[in-house]
């Protein structure tokens, strides 16, 4: 799947704003390393809470998450490392924050479903009527890139308690909660390809799937409750980072600029 550019300068507007793309080309390597951050930040946010002070834990993530978001919004464009390691470090708060919402608050899981549900159909409805997009490739300016950012937290933690919903609470358990994730992204993917859905509507509606799909597999291999094959989160973190950094290696050695692509489909107004 390929999300295309918009184009935003509108004839007579003043200046030529210089069109940089701040998100990486959405290919297949980009959906699978996406995959596999979310189940890294699953499995590794369950290691630092059981063997650090969960509180330390929450408090050091958030710390390097706001480094890491801080070196994305001061980036003149898309950086590979610095764009997913802030995705790597929104992974691991976000599953930090909807645990914190079910073991500390207390809220069911159906409960955080729903309300980020509609806190994260909030934040479309008011990203489209400021910016008349939501294309991820038309993000070229800062508040865009705040709307990007405050949507990919938020999904990280829907995924994070849709997952375990559907594992815990309608006791599909791990396994099928992979099948069940695994048929709901293939839907959008194939309406994209043989129906007239729209590129940005097939992109997010991925993308926000991907996250208990990545945390359902994860936790399957990691855990030894329920289903799992209980390899530990440990190992599972460390083998998801290897597999992320070495696909990260090959886009780098590749070299791709995704900036070119970018004026390349804005000029042809897609």
């Amino acid at each position: 799947m390929r999300i295309a550019a918009i184009d935003d300068q509108r004839p007579g507007a003043t200046g030529a704003r210089r069109l940089v793309a701040k998100v990486p080309e959405i290919t297949a390597l980009f959906w699978i390393i996406k995959i596999l951050t979310t189940g890294m930040g699953e499995t590794f946010s369950d290691f630092l809470v059981s063997h650090v002070n969960p509180g330390l834990a929450l408090g050091g993530a958030a710390i390097a998450l706001a480094v890491a978001l801080i070196a994305q919004f001061r980036s003149d464009r898309y950086r590979l490392w610095i764009y997913w390691s802030a995705v790597v470090m929104v992974a691991i708060f976000g599953t930090m924050i909807a645990d914190l919402l079910d073991f500390v608050v207390g809220l069911p899981y159906l409960v955080t479903t729903v309300g980020l549900s509609i806190v994260l159909a909030v934040i479309l409805v008011w990203w489209y009527a400021r910016e008349r997009t939501l294309s991820v490739h038309s993000i070229t300016t800062p508040r865009r890139e705040r709307f990007y950012w405050t949507m990919v937290m938020t999904t990280f933690a829907l995924g994070t308690v849709a997952g375990d919903l559907t594992a815990n609470r309608l006791h599909l358990g791990y396994l099928g909660s992979i099948v069940l994730f695994a048929i709901a992204i293939a839907v959008p993917a194939a309406a994209y390809r043989w129906t007239a859905l729209g590129t940005v509507t097939a992109f997010w509606s991925a993308y926000i799937i991907t996250r208990p799909l990545g945390a359902s597999i994860t936790d399957w291999l990691s855990s030894s409750r329920q289903d799992g094959l209980g390899l530990g989160t440990g190992w599972i973190s460390l083998g998801a980072t290897i597999a992320i950094v070495a696909l990260l290696g090959l886009l780098g050695m590749r070299g791709a600029d995704p900036t070119a692509d970018f004026r390349s489909d804005a000029v042809r107004g897609i």
